[in-house]
């Protein structure tokens, strides 16, 4: 939901099951809009997702067939197995809203969102996403396996879909709500002293020179960064029923808008500090006041 009241893009990673291709889908019975599931392989090619020039023959002519990117929700399933050719159309639909096929520059549906999914697990067969399409994603999120509760809960909702219990019809979000609820996100205030926050925060990562990031980062948050943790802070402020955010939203958030931005050095991967364990340095290190 934050990425969606943003317009930003989202990838979820983790384990096998935990229910990270359901939970799009369920969104996707929420909107009142277009939604379709890309399942990658190896051999996936770039007009599978963009779409192909089809010959009529009654009118002797070709006719553009739209691909599954042309819809306001796309559902991208193991991302990490699309060959690099097709990551680098999606990377023009994600960044400039467009995609280009046969020559033709076409425009996106408004809304448009991709849900991406990668397996945490297995890497054999895959291609590594790059830098500039990871820095496409507002948010990272990295799922881990659930706690007793949780498993509990899981147990009880698939039983009682089994038995066919019935279940509330989702009510819909129109595009017309969508868009006022965006205008509602873009309007919560964020406090200067806030404001200042986010780009210390965001600067520390390349000016690690004397502070508990010293020698972890080769490649530093871009601007992008600052602006991603901005527009999530406000719609994570209005999804609590906030007017303005707070120093708890950028806090909440830092690890999911920061850590895919950042390229930690060879000393970091050799000591095993992930991105997520820099960024959690970083806020032990930069306070928001």
């Amino acid at each position: 939901m934050t990425a969606l009241l943003t317009g930003g893009h989202v990838l979820i990673e983790g384990p096998p099951g935990l229910a990270k291709t359901r939970a799009v889908k369920r969104l996707a019975e929420g909107l009142d809009g277009s939604f379709a599931r890309i399942q990658c392989t190896p051999d996936l090619m770039p007009s599978d997702l963009t779409g192909t020039q089809v010959f009529r023959r009654d009118s002797e002519s070709f006719d553009f067939a739209p691909g599954p990117i042309f819809h306001s929700l796309v559902l991208v399933d193991e991302i990490n197995r699309a060959p690099p050719k097709v990551q680098s159309a999606l990377l023009e639909a994600m960044a400039e809203n467009q995609v280009t096929a046969g020559g033709v520059t076409r425009k996106l549906p408004d809304p448009f969102m991709v849900v991406a999914t990668q397996n945490s697990i297995e890497h054999e067969g895959t291609f590594p996403l790059p830098e500039a399409q990871l820095d496409r994603f507002l948010l990272h999120v990295d799922l881990a396996l659930p706690g007793a509760e949780a498993e509990r809960a899981i147990l009880d909702l698939v039983e009682g879909e089994a038995r066919h219990l019935p279940q509330a019809a989702p009510m819909l979000l129109s595009h017309a709500d969508l868009s006022a609820a965006k205008a509602q996100v873009a309007g919560i205030h964020l406090a200067p002293a806030l404001k200042d926050f986010i780009v210390r925060l965001v600067i520390a990562t390349r000016e690690t020179a004397g502070t508990p990031l010293e020698g972890l980062v080769d490649h530093a948050v871009s601007p992008r960064g600052t602006l991603a943790l901005a527009a999530s802070a406000r719609a994570r402020a209005m999804l609590l029923g906030r007017d303005h955010a707070l120093p708890e939203d950028v806090e909440a958030l830092a690890a999911d808008t920061l850590a895919h931005r950042l390229i930690p050095s060879w000393r970091a991967t050799s000591e095993g500090v992930s991105t997520r364990e820099i960024v959690a340095r970083l806020l032990g290190h930069v306070r928001p006041w």
